[in-house]
């Protein structure tokens, strides 16, 4: 179901799918871009004009951060080793970050291809502290394509 005219979604609601599995208790998806190169054209007309044309180049490969609390799935850092020792065949996955509306029925779907992990980051240890132990983990996309 499409939202109503003049409403819009808030961001509290998404999910994230790799390879048909849903990963659980992300909390903060950033960084999901679709971006592509500029090429400049500078040229003379005709007249001797000097004019500059701008036309849309390749697309550009990104990265996105997927953070989370830290829990006793292993997810994250199994994909992360595959990459290490290179095993890219099973390091490089499609996924999806789904973005659902106020009745939970999904309205945008991006989808990331040929995605493998580049780094994960476990937040700050402290004594004493009371606040969410995190890992962030970051990937790198060759493809991305709005669904």
């Amino acid at each position: 179901m499409a939202l109503p005219d003049l409403d819009t979604s808030v961001g509290h609601s998404f999910g994230l799918e790799v390879d048909g599995i849903t990963i659980k208790q992300i909390s903060e998806v950033s960084g999901l871009k679709m971006e592509q190169d500029v090429i400049e054209l500078k040229q003379n007309m005709a007249d001797g004009k000097y004019v500059v044309k701008k036309l849309p180049g390749r697309k550009k490969a990104g990265e996105v951060t997927f953070t989370r609390g830290l829990t006793g799935d292993n997810s994250f850092e199994k994909w992360v080793k595959d990459a290490q020792f290179g095993k890219m065949g099973a390091a490089r996955k499609n996924g999806v970050v789904v973005v659902y509306d106020y009745e939970g029925q999904p309205i945008k779907r991006y989808k990331i291809m040929h995605a493998w992990p580049k780094s994960l980051e476990i937040g700050s240890l402290k004594a004493g502290d009371t606040s969410v132990l995190t890992e962030k983990l970051v990937v790198t996309y060759e493809e991305m394509d709005v669904e």
